[in-house]
């Protein structure tokens, strides 16, 4: 039992043709129900930590908590970094303990996102951490982007390849067509598979990662609009393409939104039907049982990894 990384889970990922879950966590409820969801189907997963939750919690209380997980459970926990946006953060995860750090050097030109993923992937390798690094840019794309915009945004494979080859990074996420948030999509969801398979062509033995993957799913959108919520019009994308992307080579699927719209659906349906309750343990232990179920959904029928262990 400790912290371990993505190495070999990935490894067995690759050649089943399923893919690992990875959970981003802000607090002791959200981690409490992915671990017992992970324990109870038997599947890898991954705790992740953003800049976002880092602010919010405090690195410290995120690794005890989960320290604490580990202990509880009895469980191999990988805890990662998503979206480092620079080298101090991704080298303060790596002294603070996380065994996988991600460095988001997207933002910059190819040259300056392979000179920054090398120093990464340089100094994690040195204490055993392995990286995970994005080429391609995901906010903003919609289904009914232009080719010219797509061939912009998205990863190109030829692209990936050199940069793998330049970096030694041990994962790659890559743009094909899914945006972070509950907003995915503009019109018909749309993953741009063709491409996927390119790159997964060119780089075999290299994990890729698909960002931005949850399936906003509708029963919590329409339970946090039924009690007071206003969240029209959201789409995420659907559970097929999840497992479609599996068999390419998408080893590691990023999941946020749809943590927080199950939370956030079954707190405002307490608050509604009981406005007198004012117990947080009320409302937070019922939320944490509804992210469990939604995660060992995910686990089962979504990434295909149930008894994966």
């Amino acid at each position: 039992m400790g912290f371990i990384t993505t190495k070999d889970m990935f490894a067995k990922a690759l050649k089943s043709d399923y893919a690992v879950g990875a959970f981003n966590v802000n607090n002791m409820e959200i981690i409490q129900a992915i671990v017992e969801a992970a324990k109870a189907e038997q599947a890898p997963f991954i705790l992740q930590v953003s800049a976002g939750a880092r602010k919010y919690a405090k690195p410290i209380y995120l690794v005890k908590l989960v320290e604490a997980a580990m202990e509880d459970s009895g469980l191999d926990i990988v805890l990662h970094l998503d979206h480092g946006d620079d080298f101090d953060i991704c080298k303060k995860c790596v002294d603070d303990g996380f065994t996988s750090v991600m460095i988001d050097g997207s933002k910059h030109s190819f040259e300056e996102n392979i000179k920054i993923t090398k120093q990464v992937v340089e100094y994690a390798h040195s204490k055993g951490v392995v990286v995970e690094a994005e080429l391609g840019k995901l906010a903003g794309i919609e289904d009914a982007v232009s080719v010219d915009a797509r061939d912009a945004t998205f990863t190109h494979p030829d692209e990936a390849a050199e940069f793998v080859a330049k970096t030694g990074v041990d994962s790659l996420a890559i743009s094909i067509g899914t945006s972070h948030g509950a907003y995915k999509f503009k019109g018909e969801p749309w993953l741009d598979f063709e491409r996927l398979q390119q790159i997964s062509a060119l780089l075999p033995n290299t994990p890729l990662v698909l960002h931005g993957a949850s399936t906003v799913l509708p029963a919590f959108v329409d339970m946090c609009n039924k009690y007071g919520g206003n969240i029209p019009g959201s789409r995420g994308v659907p559970e097929e393409m999840i497992r479609t992307a599996s068999k390419y080579g998408v080893c590691k699927v990023n999941i946020d939104t749809d943590l927080r719209l199950a939370m956030t659906a079954e707190i405002r349906k307490i608050f509604v039907e009981d406005p007198a309750e004012f117990d947080p343990r009320k409302y937070l232990g019922p939320a944490r049982d509804e992210i469990q179920k939604m995660v060992q959904h995910k686990i089962r029928n979504v990434l295909g990894a149930s008894n994966r262990l």
